[in-house]
């Protein structure tokens, strides 16, 4: 038992945040994915991920943690936290890059510029790679998920869906440490502001509203949409990709409007748990390559 380790995860519990192992090491979760999921224990009822799987238990943490030196992961959304992830650039980190480059604090200094607002304190995280985590309470109204680059450039935020790596931990013999005030404040508005997802959680009418969407479109919408709607965890971002690129040709052949299927997978993206800014990535990406490589309709 590694004794920082216990202690960095029982005091995040005492805190009302759940936590669970990383492997020693590392940010990985140590618990088991889905597909090696033995279906006992805790799981004896259906697979249970490492979100539903975190604790304030004492007792459990202190019977995990007896078992090897793991690093400690908060389960963001359970705790009733939003954290900002201020990275490094990776060429910087392996000491290739340009020193000028500007890191994430950089940037998310500018945007707070850039909004009329200081940039602002609260408990703050020095990660291994000596990036920041910015800790805020998460507001009651609306219920935020990860993004990534949506704030600005190697600006991330952590929320449902996400965790972070708790202070004692260590990656690479650097650890996580507290590195400005213990008081948490909360999201400000600012902010919250450019968190809120622009489109609803519940996707529109399967139905297209556009009248010249043909037959063979539509069907291929139809079945796009479904495809995304029932991916597995961990292939979501893939059947989004898959199913955009078999509208590309539609597109390109003048049967349905571009915006008509962005907007359909961008719903379906969303509503299956993808970050607003991977699905406008993605899906952008795919129309783009499908419509460039499709061939002329009598040759498909």
């Amino acid at each position: 038992m590694n004794a920082t380790l216990l202690n960095a995860a029982l005091s995040a519990a005492a805190r009302g945040w759940p936590v669970f192992p990383l492997r020693p090491g590392t940010k990985r979760p140590a618990l088991h994915s889905e597909t090696a999921c033995p279906r006992t224990g805790p799981c004896a009822s259906g697979h249970r991920k490492w979100e539903q799987r975190a604790t304030t238990d004492p007792e459990r943490i202190r019977a995990a943690w007896s078992q090897a030196p793991f690093n400690v992961g908060i389960a963001t959304g359970p705790s009733g936290l939003v954290v900002i992830d201020l990275d490094k650039p990776k060429n910087q980190n392996n000491g290739n890059g340009s020193a000028d480059a500007p890191d994430g604090a950089a940037t998310f200094e500018a945007l707070c510029e850039r909004t009329g607002q200081s940039v602002p304190r609260t408990r703050t995280i020095r990660t291994a790679s000596g990036g920041q985590h910015l800790y805020f309470t998460a507001p009651a109204a609306v219920r935020l998920h990860n993004t990534a680059g949506t704030l600005a450039p190697l600006v991330d935020t952590r929320a449902w869906g996400g965790y972070v790596v708790a202070a004692g931990s260590t990656i690479g013999s650097r650890t996580y440490e507290v590195a400005g005030p213990a008081l948490i404040n909360s999201l400000p508005p600012g902010l919250l502001a450019l968190l809120i997802p622009p489109h609803p959680s519940t996707p529109p009418p399967l139905t297209p509203t556009v009248a010249r969407t043909g037959r063979a479109a539509e069907a291929a919408l139809t079945w796009g949409r479904r495809n995304v709607r029932q991916a597995p965890e961990g292939t979501r971002n893939v059947r989004l990709l898959e199913s955009a690129r078999a509208l590309g040709r539609f597109v390109a052949w003048g049967d349905i409007p571009r915006h008509v299927v962005e907007d359909a997978f961008q719903g379906e993206g969303e509503a299956a748990g993808l970050t607003a800014a991977e699905c406008r990535t993605t899906i952008r990406s795919a129309l783009d390559w499908s419509i460039r490589t499709c061939r002329p309709r009598t040759a498909a």
